[in-house]
């Protein structure tokens, strides 16, 4: 729980004890309750009775508290108010003002991605991109990293019949060869573009989700071979991971275990 000032202990305590509940599962039992929370049952027994009441908690016939159909009401009306631009945009800021290399944020279209915000480099020799622009997933570093957590069927469906252009002699355009690629992508966590696009340019990307988990968007950071060179990317890296785990997270992820820890090594193709 975090640290907070004046806090009222009862909401306090009524909090804490939500957590919880959603925390084992979403069932307990009043012992549990107490003894997790360090407090005597009878104080539990009558913050339950007033969130029964409020129709956040309810009581199963077992005698099982369980979370209430209220909390889904509240929590859907907090996700219909999230944005994916209002929320990363200060988050593209500041990861521009850090590298001052472009930064983009796209969304998916089967195997497009869509270019639906950026924050453009001030820098004279900087990469030329425009809002609106749909490229092929396949060869950038964003379309890569939402390409690698699509579930393998549909996949499949996307690479059916797709015809993998070669935009550059770094272009993988087998399509075994790129679904192996993606499946590293998926466990590092990362995905680079190493002028596999546009010759000269060098991306990182990593992905966006939503409150459900699912990969809703991808960020990245673009720049010249020339100024992205292993060095410089090994630090990008994790800034752009952090960066777009910041952004789920306004969008309401909340991840389970441990994030995947970057290591850069520029060779040949990108992962």
């Amino acid at each position: 729980m975090a640290t907070r000032e004046r806090t009222v202990q009862s909401v306090d305590r009524a909090l804490a004890l939500l957590e919880r509940l959603a925390s084992r599962g979403g069932s307990a039992s009043l012992s549990d309750l107490a003894r997790d929370l360090g407090l005597s049952k009878s104080t539990v027994h009558a913050l339950l009775a007033t969130m029964r009441a409020w129709g956040v908690v309810s009581q199963e016939a077992d005698g099982l508290y369980v979370l209430g159909i209220r909390l889904f009401e509240w929590g859907t009306a907090a996700v219909s108010r999230l944005d994916l631009r209002t929320a990363a945009g200060p988050v593209l800021e500041r990861l521009m003002d850090q590298f001052q290399e472009t930064v983009h944020l796209v969304v998916g279209d089967g195997l497009d991605v869509v270019y639906i915000d950026k924050r453009e480099s001030p820098r004279s020799m900087r990469i030329v991109s425009q809002v609106g622009r749909r490229l092929p997933a396949y060869c950038t570093a964003v379309g890569k990293a939402m390409l690698a957590f699509r579930p393998e069927e549909e996949l499949e469906r996307l690479l059916e019949g797709a015809t993998l252009q070669p935009w550059t002699p770094n272009t993988i355009t087998d399509k075994e060869a790129l679904k192996a690629h993606l499946a590293e992508v998926r466990r590092r966590g990362y995905a680079l573009d190493n002028e596999e696009i546009i010759e000269g340019l060098r991306c990182v990307g990593a992905p966006i989700r939503d409150h459900s988990g699912q990969v809703v968007a991808a960020l990245s950071v673009a720049g010249p071979s020339v100024r992205l060179g292993p060095e410089r990317i090994a630090e990008v890296i994790p800034a752009v991971v952090e960066a777009a785990a910041e952004i789920s997270h306004r969008l309401g992820y909340r991840e389970k275990g441990a994030s995947p820890v970057p290591s850069a090594a520029l060779g040949g193709r990108g992962v």
